[in-house]
């Protein structure tokens, strides 16, 4: 995958994706410009790259990944054959601690009500411990 810039464009969609076509025999080859967001991508048939048509959301299929890539709010993106955003590793970061930091204030409130509760109990005068 390549991202290509306006004074690169040419040489991504000329000689670089016949030398990735001729040279390396790259499976599939894309390229992206972030600026005009100009995305294409070719999968490698006898030895020659086809274009990849895309699909309804305008993603393309990665034979080799077999993943979608698309873009989302203006990024390069991957995305699951059932249409599920990839995370990066950072989205994967933030996604757990935000899990964590629910469970935790999942237990706090838990231990607040058990604590009432055993309190309540004790008013009542019943020993919590003893049940």
């Amino acid at each position: 995958m390549k991202s290509s810039s306006d004074t690169t464009a040419k040489t991504h969609r000329g000689l670089k994706k016949q030398i990735y076509q001729d040279t390396f025999r790259t499976p599939d080859y894309f390229w992206f410009d972030p600026d005009s967001l100009e995305f294409a991508g070719f999968h490698l048939i006898d030895g020659e790259y086809q274009p990849l048509e895309p699909n309804p959301q305008g993603w393309l299929w990665s034979h080799q990944l077999q993943l979608f890539l698309g873009i989302q709010e203006r990024q390069l993106r991957f995305f699951t054959p059932d249409g599920q955003l990839v995370l990066t590793p950072e989205e994967t970061a933030r996604a757990e601690q935000q899990k964590a930091e629910i469970a935790q204030q999942q237990m706090s409130q838990a231990e607040a009500r058990s604590e009432k509760l055993a309190a309540k109990l004790r008013e009542l005068g019943v020993d919590p411990n003893a049940l």
